[in-house]
């Protein structure tokens, strides 16, 4: 199969934007030990590739160029490495690539055993492969800075989620909810709706007084903010839960 061409999307050189991106044909590639090949149905987008392929991020990802970006990614496994225990041949997963390599807008890409997971019959690739990144980023700023246990045991907590209608926002504040938690979040007008149905106890809009000054309508002092925004969400929480202190919020 590495003697047959693919189509996929790369960039020669950082910068351009979307002007940048080339429709290619390259080799498909062959799945090394502990790798599986799937065959992609969807991929998804973040703030993270397009910061990459800017360069911004260079001193700690370097890379051959040309480059195929993307990490998130869903389909059909068409190929095992040596030593794949997990999966077979036409398994449907969700897989997350490695930053350092992207491959996700390619009609093939391997990708290590470890970072894929089955996919259910009931998920769609197109929602399959917005989950890893954004999803992982929630789960970790929650279950591993914050402390918050999923299965609704624990103390209770105060959270504030900013950017709560963004990627990272729609599944921490989902998340929080399974917790023994007490969320304020924050979005545009035009999302609080939305906010709210996905379990938000309070929802402020940020453009207004009360939103900037990022208060709990109930009075509430926050033990964890997650800034949904950052591009590092763990080190978000960290940096936050420090201000939260030191202003007494």
């Amino acid at each position: 199969m590495a003697a047959k061409l693919m189509h996929a999307v790369q960039y020669k050189s950082y910068g351009g934007g979307p002007s940048g991106l080339k429709h290619v044909e390259i080799p498909i590639p062959t799945p090394k030990k502990d790798e599986v090949l799937l065959k992609v149905e969807a991929a998804s987008l973040n703030p993270g590739d397009f910061k990459i392929q800017k360069g911004m991020a260079r001193p700690f990802l370097p890379r051959k160029l040309p480059h195929t970006p993307v990490t998130d990614v869903a389909g059909e496994i068409v190929e095992v490495g040596q030593g794949v225990q997990k999966f077979k041949v036409g398994d449907k997963v969700v897989a997350l690539l490695s930053y350092s390599n992207g491959g996700g807008l390619a009609e093939f890409a391997a990708a290590k055993e470890k970072s894929v997971v089955s996919r259910p019959p009931e998920v769609s690739a197109a929602e399959g492969a917005v989950l890893p990144v954004a999803g992982l980023s929630a789960h970790q700023a929650l279950t591993k800075a914050a402390g918050i246990k999923l299965d609704g045991t624990g103390q209770l907590k105060n959270i504030l989620i900013t950017g709560a209608a963004g990627g990272v926002g729609l599944y921490a504040v989902q998340l929080a909810k399974l917790g023994n938690t007490h969320v304020t979040a924050t979005c545009g007008a035009r999302n609080i709706e939305l906010v709210k149905s996905l379990g938000a106890d309070e929802v402020l809009d940020y453009k207004t007084t009360e939103g900037e000054a990022l208060k709990s309508p109930s009075g509430r002092k926050y033990d964890f903010v997650i800034h949904s925004a950052s591009a590092a969400i763990p080190w978000s929480v960290f940096l936050a839960k420090f201000e939260c202190k030191r202003e007494g919020h």
